[in-house]
């Protein structure tokens, strides 16, 4: 076949779509889930401000679902091991499966939304992190009253500690979002 003859040949690129999550993504999420159970069992009783203390495991769920940009299937399979990381912790058994799962889902949702950037800063992954860290702990209250029948005033109780957390949370992951989306680029 003579060389000019190939140059009316219509050329095929393949490309493969990334499905599931890499190596180096699964990595990420077991290292920062690791880190957060660990922040959770030495810090974290030792950071206390007003009775109000940053829950990490729920802040590096956040983090890795940010840094990966996870899908909400991948978003709800780390927040069901998000949960079963909880189960090692006292507190009330298998709540957190249901709040971290849903925490996990919001989070990947609310990443893909574009919002408008300060300067060069985003700050997205704050924005998703307060929003997820809220619902997660407004299911956990929920289901701590109407599945194990807590008192009532649980709730009044519990709406403080939800939304300062959520606070600290987002603040825990906007400062170290920045440096490690940096260092994995």
């Amino acid at each position: 076949m003579n060389e000019n003859e190939n140059l009316g040949e219509k050329r095929v690129l393949e490309t493969s779509e990334k499905k599931g999550l890499q190596i180096r993504d699964l990595i990420l999420v077991a290292v920062l889930l690791a880190a957060g159970a660990v922040l959770k069992f030495f810090v974290g009783s030792l950071i206390n401000i007003g009775g109000m203390k940053p829950n990490f495991i729920i802040a590096m769920y956040c983090m890795a679902i940010a840094l990966i940009n996870a899908n909400v299937a991948a978003a709800a399979v780390i927040g069901i091991l998000a949960g079963a990381i909880c189960q090692f912790f006292p507190g009330t058994p298998y709540l957190n499966f249901a709040s971290e799962f849903a925490g996990a889902i919001v989070m990947s949702l609310l990443i893909k939304i574009p919002l408008p950037k300060l300067g060069k800063i985003d700050f997205k992954p704050a924005v998703a992190t307060l929003f997820s860290t809220f619902v997660s702990g407004g299911l956990y209250t929920v289901l701590l009253i109407f599945a194990l029948r807590a008192d009532k005033a649980t709730l009044a109780a519990y709406i403080p500690i939800v939304l300062c957390t959520a606070c600290i949370n987002a603040v825990l992951v906007q400062l170290l979002y920045i440096p490690l989306k940096m260092t994995l680029k």
